[in-house]
């Protein structure tokens, strides 16, 4: 059962690199190749200030539209696991307004695993950052005979749960499709500990 949840899994995560490949190397270099001839023929139109504009506000929409799709991609898998999960932690840890001490491994684990890890951390810091008012977090990952063991621990105001349809229980159900398990411990006061055990091969 757990060997065929990882399959379907896997296979998940192979579609939507197809995607964000097929993206990038399709439809947005397609737009910024006609951006950039538009671009040109604006340059020509040197007598009509009126199709100058229009051809300004064009080449504007191509661009917002190759950003968006940058965002697609992005969405799809984020970029910084490229370079592996350690690095990938650090990184958040650097756009988020809070003091985040990470310790994570240099080496890598399958991309679907690392993709799981890095979501449940992103959440985890936007909650410190939203909802409990804390002041410093601590990020580990290391692996532990052939899991991936990733905690997260802040000195916030504690109380979380994971309610229905909540971020929380998103990541769970996020970890226990990748045949894992997730810890909450949030007493009242005591800031917030999550915990999360993924299946990562020897």
């Amino acid at each position: 059962m757990e060997e065929s949840r990882a399959r379907i899994v896997r296979a998940g995560y192979e579609e939507r690199r197809r995607l964000e490949r097929d993206l990038h190397d399709g439809a947005q270099q397609r737009l910024l190749a006609l951006g950039m001839k538009l671009r040109r023929v604006q340059r020509r139109v040197t007598d009509d200030a009126e199709a100058a504009r229009a051809l300004d506000d064009v080449v504007d929409g191509v661009a917002e539209a190759v950003r968006d799709l940058r965002e697609i991609a992005r969405g799809l898998r984020p970029g910084m696991l490229d370079d592996g999960l350690g690095p990938a932690l650090a990184d958040l840890a650097r756009r988020t307004p809070l003091v985040v001490d990470v310790d994570a491994p240099p080496g890598r684990v399958a991309p679907e695993i690392e993709t799981a890890a890095y979501y449940v951390v992103s959440e985890a810091l936007a909650n410190a950052v939203k909802h409990a008012s804390a002041s410093r977090v601590t990020v580990s990952a290391r692996r532990d005979d052939g899991q991936l063991v990733v905690r997260v621990e802040d000195d916030g105001r504690g109380g979380a749960a994971a309610e229905p349809a909540g971020g929380l229980a998103g990541l769970a159900d996020r970890v226990a499709a990748h045949g894992g398990r997730m810890a909450l411990e949030s007493a009242p006061g005591a800031g917030t500990r999550i915990e999360v055990v993924l299946p990562c091969g020897s």
